[in-house]
């Protein structure tokens, strides 16, 4: 059944890619994004010759994701589903990172998430239906040096994903995750830096890591052979065409060789949460398949 859905950061990364797919599959799509009349305006126009509805929605302001949703309901009719893409990467010596860095970082990868998710919800569960898909990544689930405030905020982000999937799961909606891998997208052309530069510098040569890690891990994501970002777009779109109560909770989608390791620590993830709500006697709670 073609849904209506909203596509957050839809300007660049999987999100155009998402927006596409969606499209393709016969849906109603919304893609959202900031400076769509002017730094983003090729491919605000580009997605709207493909079918796509565009409205601006800033995820760190409240009153430009009301206004941004109120805009996608009247435009499509009402959402039915929500992409939660938008996000931020960072790339630097934790320690360097300033509270007001980690605030940046989670105010788009986590509090936005979190602004989205309220202003469509009420329509979802006026309906008794709907579907809120997190892009999440691999690094929700472990972490890698330098890139400690982005591992943070997808663990929170995977936290958040998990606790709707419980509470909304009794009123028909599904909260399910999507975690990549490493994937060549603009993504790692706007990532955040720490500003703490005095305590930068107080490392010496090793504050040079980052940057090296960065350089020898972005080799393998470039050329023939490279990991297809299209891949992530196409596991979205069979979530979104997938029955309501039958999705996996996670989707690992990785072409690096990290897929396995990671649904392994789903699969113990799932049967460790079965595990606590039987204790708790909740598993009446967990109505959404707890295979990974």
């Amino acid at each position: 059944m073609p849904q209506n859905v909203l596509v957050t950061g839809a300007s660049g990364g999987f999100g155009a890619l998402i927006t596409k797919a969606l499209l393709r599959d016969g849906h109603a799509v919304v893609g959202s994004m900031r400076g769509a009349q002017d730094r983003n305006r090729a491919i605000a126009d580009e997605l709207t010759a493909a079918g796509a509805k565009i409205v601006e929605i800033d995820v760190t302001n409240d009153a430009s994701v009301q206004s941004g949703v109120d805009a996608a309901h009247e435009a499509v009719g009402g959402l039915t589903a929500v992409v939660n893409n938008a996000g931020a990467g960072t790339l630097g010596l934790q320690e360097t990172f300033t509270p007001d860095d980690w605030q940046r970082v989670f105010d788009i990868n986590v509090f936005g998430v979190q602004r989205v998710n309220r202003a469509v919800l009420p329509q979802m569960r006026a309906a008794g239906s709907g579907l809120l898909i997190h892009v999440s990544s691999l690094l929700g689930r472990f972490v890698l040096p330098f890139l400690g405030p982005y591992n943070a905020s997808k663990h929170a982000l995977e936290a958040l994903a998990d606790n709707y999937r419980v509470e909304l799961a009794g009123v028909g909606i599904d909260s399910v995750v999507v975690e990549p891998g490493g994937y060549g997208t603009a993504f790692h052309e706007g990532i955040m830096q720490p500003s703490d530069q005095q305590r930068i510098e107080s490392y010496g040569e090793y504050a040079n890591a980052p940057a090296a890690l960065m350089e020898g891990f972005g080799e393998n994501l470039v050329g023939e052979g490279a990991p297809d970002p299209q891949n992530v777009a196409e596991a979205v779109a069979g979530l979104v065409k997938t029955p309501a109560g039958q999705r996996p909770f996670r989707t690992v989608v990785d072409e690096l060789g990290m897929a396995a390791p990671i649904e392994a620590i789903n699969e113990v993830s799932a049967a460790s949460t079965a595990g606590i709500y039987e204790a708790f006697e909740m598993a009446d709670m967990l109505t959404l398949r707890t295979q990974q």
